[in-house]
């Protein structure tokens, strides 16, 4: 079948495309090759299509490593088209895209038929590209900027860590992963090129590159390794190579991050303590590979599943086996599975095919002169009983074989490309009729389920009559169409002009499916039929679920990417610290809930107030009692029910100096989440006394007092971050939130001494069976005295003691507490009983001032080194003597230069002094906003247009800002106002721009008080 396929052209260009519609994954295209670009050759038969895209990626790579990259990127402005014309062919073959589409258009890895395509018509190219030197992995370094930065020079990009957040200008350059660096002076100072890249307002997430030059060292897997991974997956394509190209991560990085996490180390370890061989990755980056490599991992465990299958049942051919094999993409592989699914009706091909009609259909390719249809009449046999039926039959088999060659399909997607497909969206004859029903009864009274209803009918007025191009749509109006589409409200279909049918007619009639000889007029009609069948039936279906299944992958992606970051800030939000707090949950009928709390978040009184019945004046004196017995000076306001009119109560208060001679302020916060966290089972052994009301009180004191620490006890669904939760994949939601949760957790660093057992399980390498067994020691034995101690607990092997360690503090102050049990005998008799083969280690009990800092500790050694060198010792950490001393021995020599003083890394020396400088007691979020506490109040109606105001931002969504402006109602700032002149230089290079807790000034545009909305344009943020 193949053979009577593939007929040579004379002049056809090369149907190579890396815009593949049917990927389901978007990532940003960072090469183009003029060497790519080359007249197509006809493939030869394949005895095995060993590795479609990735090996003919590689060929391409391997040709022209510089262009690929220094060709783009020299203009620093949004990128170039990919790919200039063909040399022999009159139209492009990748069209030229808009300049946000081809910022997030995506390097994809072909799906469905595509990647078939894609390796089909550059098959032959390929294998003779790669006949010298088939162990790749020796030679490439990765993608090609690696080894052409130091021809581009300056016009590379070099990596920064993508900054997620703010920081100051002392901390910026290492990010937080390194904890900042405590002085200016001693920060690694990264090269970075003046780019915009602000991408606020594109359709899809962008991925950002590794750096051109390499900042670690470049691995090459050994090909024993790659040739296990590639038995291991068994499948026809390199995992490394594919990982790349989806990526855009170079191989090398790509080796070690797969074999960093094949060794079960966390992201967060391998960002702070392995920077050199993840080339200086930003946590979101490494995260965002390893969840391709677990999504192809997947895709190779299912395809074998699939082969299993199709075994028993009988139906596997060598040429289906290497099809699957083939398959690098769940719907590619769909698309190959489902004729064969148990439970399918039989293809139309599949029953032609079973009258044998398949010889037919391949005389009428290769020798039409030979074919008489008169022959395969069979009188009496359903579907041969006559020439009509027969030409019928030949007609589904060449249908079906259009429907799958690669060659075709690429060349229908290249023709899409190259016109302008929508997607439309209009109101549904059930929305219709249920809206007329509702007006014919407008006068009766209307249950309540069908006013709910109505009303939902109505949020989607906006999409009754939606068109827009597949390019230019914005990610939260494809979820918005699937929500309503899944709602039965609106309709939705993809338009793709009449002139690609056409075109791809003639094409396929003139070129690609043209008898190789002579035929006569009937046979050539009989291939006009299938090939016009073939499109209507097959290929557009396929064409319009690959559209919308890319559109909604690349949609959930930002979606997800939004609540990452504002779930980042939100925990990442500066603790009030030093003083008194009350905690206030509003109501009405059940009173207001208060909750005193102590600088260390202790609670010492709680109580109900009712200040919006009678009354008001006697719960005002019992506030004032309050507030001056326990010199409480900050209260902290629920935004829930009743809110603002408690906010006007206290506002009231503070204008008299009712609380007089304290300077009294307050502040507003959200509460969500919390009355789940109160009757969780958390918040019961926490506070087992406590009524779940006033649980919810303390809840929301502490979540200013300590944000991380609070909130990492909430689901992250539940506090009120993102937009669309419910329309994306649960389980990638959850995966994505419970990993910056471990990032910011692991990042701050927890004192092991005091933290709770909820916070523990979030660090990086624990979980909620070791955070409780850690407890339990603690319990038993007293306070840990440094983090040797921790391998005597139940559960730490040496694995997870090296992905915590370096996340854990032990601070002198609350590890000089008496213990229960004293002396090394205890710590040695539990080495003995609980820790396997552990009898005989030694385990010191005295204090190491290394273990407060973010040193890990397998570099003590080389931090002691350090010490010798400059003259310090480890009792001075923190201090300004041996800050001093560090800057001097930096100054005069490089770090580089002491680097291999001390036998190390570069980037585990700029932690380790770090580490030394950092004053006792350092967090990374003193650098972030806190809570904003004030002392009057503005109403809506205050507000005027034209009115210049800050506030702070209290979520992102994927078309804006909100900002609370201090009014109740948060106001919107449009993505479109949002713009590049507004932003710190130090946020133009961040997707999303603006995040929680960020203080920003606005202007008033609009206020529509019936509505409840307040439109701002942004003027500048507050640094």
């Amino acid at each position: 079948m193949q053979q009577m396929m593939r007929r040579p052209r004379t002049s056809a260009a090369k149907a190579v495309n890396y815009n593949d519609m049917d990927s389901e994954m978007s990532f940003s295209v960072t090469a183009s090759s003029d060497e790519d670009i080359e007249e197509w050759k006809p493939p030869e038969p394949k005895p095995r299509a060993l590795t479609k895209t990735g090996r003919d990626q590689t060929a391409g790579e391997k040709k022209a490593p510089a262009k690929r990259t220094a060709k783009p990127k020299e203009p620093k402005e949004p990128k170039p088209p990919k790919a200039p014309k063909l040399p022999k062919e009159p139209k492009p073959r990748v069209p030229r895209k808009p300049a946000a589409e081809r910022k997030t258009q995506a390097v994809k890895v072909q799906k469905g038929s595509g990647a078939r395509g894609l390796a089909g018509t550059k098959r032959k190219k390929s294998d003779e590209d790669e006949k010298p030197g088939e162990d790749k992995g020796e030679k490439q370094t990765g993608c090609p900027e690696v080894e052409t930065a130091e021809e581009s020079g300056p016009s590379i990009r070099m990596k920064e860590e993508r900054v997620s957040f703010i920081v100051s200008e002392a901390h910026q350059a290492d990010g937080w992963a390194g904890e900042g660096s405590s002085q200016a002076g001693l920060k690694a100072k990264k090269e970075e090129v003046e780019e915009e890249d602000f991408r606020f307002d594109e359709p899809c997430q962008k991925k950002q590159k590794t750096s051109g030059a390499c900042l670690g060292q470049p691995t090459a897997l050994p090909s024993s390794q790659a040739q296990a991974l590639r038995n291991e997956l068994n499948m026809n394509w390199d995992l490394i190579e594919v990982l790349s190209i989806l990526t855009c991560v170079e191989r090398w990085v790509c080796v070690n991050i797969v074999t960093l996490l094949r060794e079960e180390n966390t992201v967060p370890f391998m960002v702070r303590y392995r920077k050199d061989m993840i080339n200086h990755m930003d946590a979101d980056a490494v995260r965002d590979v390893q969840l391709i490599y677990e999504e192809l991992c997947s895709l190779a465990k299912k395809t074998k599943s699939v082969i299993q299958t199709l075994k028993k049942d009988g139906v596997l051919t060598d040429e289906l086996e290497q099809d699957l094999r083939n398959c690098r993409s769940a719907d590619e592989l769909d698309h190959v599975y489902s004729p064969y699914k148990k439970g399918s009706k039989l293809t139309k091909a599949r029953r032609a095919k079973a009258l044998g009609l398949e010889e037919a259909a391949s005389a009428l390719m290769e020798k039409p002169h030979t074919l008489d249809l008169r022959a395969w009449v069979k009188t009496g046999t359903e579907g041969l009983s006559s020439v009509e039926e027969v030409a019928t039959g030949v007609e589904h088999i060449l249908a079906d074989m259009i429907a799958k060659d690669p060659e075709t399909l690429t060349y229908v997607k290249t023709l899409c490309e190259n016109s302008s497909v929508t997607i439309q969206s209009s109101v549904s004859k059930s929305a219709l009729k249920e809206k007329e029903q509702d007006k014919s009864v407008q006068g009766q009274k209307k249950p309540g389920a069908q006013q709910n209803k109505n009303k939902d009918i109505d949020k989607f007025h906006l999409y009754f009559d939606f068109t827009s191009n597949i390019q230019r749509i914005q990610p939260h109006q494809t979820l918005a169409i699937n929500r309503g589409e899944s709602l039965k409200i609106l309709t939705v279909k993809v338009n793709i002009p009449d002139r690609v049918k056409s075109d791809f007619t003639r094409w396929c009639i003139n070129n690609r499916w043209r008898p190789r000889t002579f035929a006569r007029e009937d046979l050539n009609i009989i291939i006009k039929n299938a090939v016009e069948d073939s499109y209507k039936r097959l290929i557009l279906p396929f064409l319009t679920r690959s559209y919308r299944n890319k559109l909604t992958s690349a949609a959930e992606k930002e979606s997800i990417a939004m609540f990452v970051r504002n779930l980042r800030q939100r925990l990442l939000l500066c603790p009030i610290r030093g003083c008194v707090i009350m905690g206030v949950d509003p109501g009405f009928r059940h009173g207001c809930k208060l909750a005193v709390l102590s600088p260390t978040s202790q609670i010492i009184h709680t109580d109900v107030v009712y200040l919006h019945n009678s009354g008001q004046q006697r719960e005002a004196d019992k506030l004032r009692h309050l507030m001056i017995k326990y010199s409480c000076t900050k209260v902290v306001i629920g935004n829930g029910t009743a809110c603002r009119e408690t906010e006007s109560f206290f506002a009231d208060l503070i204008s008299r100096r009712y609380f007089h001679p304290l300077d009294v302020s307050y502040c507003i916060t959200s509460e969500a989440g919390a009355s789940i966290y109160s009757v969780s089972p958390e918040a019961v052994k926490e506070m087992p006394d406590l009524d779940p009301n006033l649980r919810s009180a303390v809840s929301i004191g502490r979540r200013v007092q300590d944000p991380l620490a609070e909130l990492v006890k909430i689901d992250p669904k539940h506090i009120g971050i993102g937009t669309y939760q419910h329309d994306v994949s649960a389980g990638a939601l959850k995966a994505a939130l419970d990993g910056v949760v471990q990032e910011c957790v692991s990042f701050v660093g927890v004192d092991i001494n005091i933290c709770s057992e909820t916070l523990m399980r979030h660090v990086a390498g624990l979980n909620a069976g070791r955070a409780k067994n850690i407890a339990e020691w603690r319990e038993q034995n007293g306070p840990f005295i440094n983090r040797e101690q921790l391998k005597l607990v139940k559960g730490m092997g040496p694995k997870t003691y090296q992905q915590c360690a370096g996340f854990i503090r032990i601070n002198p102050q609350t590890s000089a507490r008496s213990s229960p049990h004293p002396g090394p005998a205890v710590p040695e008799k539990l080495a003995a009983k609980k820790a396997k083969g552990k009898t005989g280690v030694n385990i010191s009990t005295s204090f190491n001032p290394l273990d407060q800092t973010c040193i890990h500790p397998e570099s003590y050694h080389v931090a002691q080194r350090f010490l010798s060198i400059v003259g310090g010792s480890a009792d001075q950490i923190g201090s300004a003597g041996l800050q001093q001393c560090v800057e001097s021995k930096v100054r005069s020599s490089s770090v580089e230069e002491l680097a291999k003083t001390v036998d190390t890394t570069p980037e585990t020396l700029k932690l380790i002094i770090d580490g030394l400088t950092q004053p006792p007691g350092f967090d990374i979020r003193q650098n972030f906003g806190q809570a904003d506490f004030k002392q009057g109040i503005v109403s809506m109606s205050d507000l005027r247009v034209g009115a210049v105001l800050t506030g702070r931002v209290d979520n992102t969504a994927l078309f804006g800002a909100f900002v609370d402006i201090g009014v109740g109602r948060a106001g919107l700032i449009h993505k479109s106002n949002i713009t590049l002149d507004k932003l710190p230089v130090s946020q133009r290079r961040r997707s999303l721009a603006l995040g929680p807790g960020e203080r920003v000034e606005v202007r008033v545009l609009n206020v529509d008080a019936q509505r409840g909305r307040i439109g701002l344009d942004l003027i500048r943020v507050l640094q």
